[in-house]
């Protein structure tokens, strides 16, 4: 994964009134903590960081104290109606220290014929990697695959370097099968008729 550089600015101010002045100027409030470093208060350029955070554990290079410093996004909080962001921790990492973080898992192929749906049991996969070579996401087979198969963390392949931060018999995605069509009220009323009149030919 490529790291992003963002010109972020040290904070001075705080409070909700310079958070508020913060991101009508732009910025995005954020602070960068970890490696037993005091908290370090900075303004993110918004529209960079936005971009930034479409990619799953996006490796960030903000300055910190005139030197370049790599962070991982680790917690972002939204405005809940614009979804525009409004804060966001970042966890300082160094060059080969291993992380755990969860990646997106994404399918391809066809299953059988059928109507057969995937569920995804797990939304992410967690695994271990170095935290300036974390893998965006991973690709996993579902060619041919039949109601009731499915498929665990330890049958996908990861690139070099990863390991499974889960149990490997854990599953993270099923088949199901295709569900019935719920019965119309015309076909749901005709149901009611026959069977009201087999029970009056039994009486």
């Amino acid at each position: 994964m490529s790291e992003i550089r963002l010109a972020a600015e040290a904070r001075t101010e705080f409070g909700k009134g310079a958070a508020r002045r913060a991101r009508r100027a732009g910025f995005v409030p954020g602070v960068v903590y970890g490696h037993g470093h005091a908290p370090v208060h900075l303004n993110l350029p918004g529209h960079d960081l936005m971009m930034a955070l479409k990619t799953p554990n996006a490796l960030l290079v903000v300055p910190i104290d005139g030197k370049d410093e790599f962070v991982l996004p680790k917690a972002v909080q939204r405005e809940a109606i614009k979804r525009s962001i409004e804060h966001v921790d970042l966890l300082l990492v160094k060059r080969g220290e291993k992380v755990t973080v969860e990646i997106p898992v994404h399918t391809e192929g066809e299953l059988a014929p059928g109507g057969n749906l995937i569920e995804n049991v797990l939304n992410a996969l967690p695994i271990e990697a170095e935290a300036t070579h974390l893998p965006e996401s991973v690709t996993v087979s579902v060619e041919g695959l039949e109601a009731g198969a499915s498929i665990t963390a330890g049958d996908i392949a990861l690139p070099s370097g990863v390991s499974l931060a889960v149990e490997a018999d854990a599953v993270v995605l099923q088949v199901i099968g295709a569900q019935a069509p719920e019965a119309t009220e015309e076909e749901a009323a005709e149901a009611e008729t026959e069977a009201a009149a087999a029970e009056a030919v039994e009486a």
